[in-house]
């Protein structure tokens, strides 16, 4: 049988389209698609509270092929921005990633993997530090590499 991308199979999975598009509920619309110069824009922006963060993060390759994304990953973060919360969200929207970069019961840092923001090292910070401005508006991605061990 031929199914339509976005077709629920019998044990009411979604599949095709609308997988991704739940998949990617968790992630923000990119700047060009809102209505910037309209009214409704306007009141749009007026009606709801403060948008959560527009943060970039760029995931390790065996990460993304697991998260099934190309290139970096846009994601709603809550202030405060902090790791905690960034991992928060990218769980939530790609709970594939569970247990990937952190711990499923202590949420502790895997031993192999580091967290940069703006080109420094934060993996030793505490999870709820606050990071940099850069990483919280989008303006640098918050990057997740995978430590390359060995001698």
């Amino acid at each position: 049988m031929i199914r339509a991308a976005g077709d629920h199979d019998q044990r009411g999975a979604v599949t095709g389209a609308d997988e991704h598009e739940d998949r990617g509920a968790a992630s923000i619309r990119s700047a060009g698609s809102r209505r910037e110069g309209s009214v409704a824009g306007a009141n749009e922006r007026r009606a709801r509270p403060a948008d959560p963060a527009a943060v970039r993060v760029v995931l390790p390759q065996h990460l993304r092929t697991l998260a099934r994304v190309e290139g970096e990953v846009r994601l709603a973060v809550p202030a405060p921005v902090t790791t905690a919360a960034i991992l928060d969200a990218l769980e939530a929207g790609y709970p594939m990633l569970c247990g990937t970069i952190r711990d499923h019961v202590t949420h502790r840092r895997r031993p192999l993997v580091r967290f940069f923001a703006c080109a420094e090292d934060v993996s030793h910070e505490p999870p709820d530090a606050l990071l940099p401005r850069a990483i919280a508006s989008g303006a640098e991605p918050f990057y997740i590499i995978g430590a390359i061990a060995g001698g």
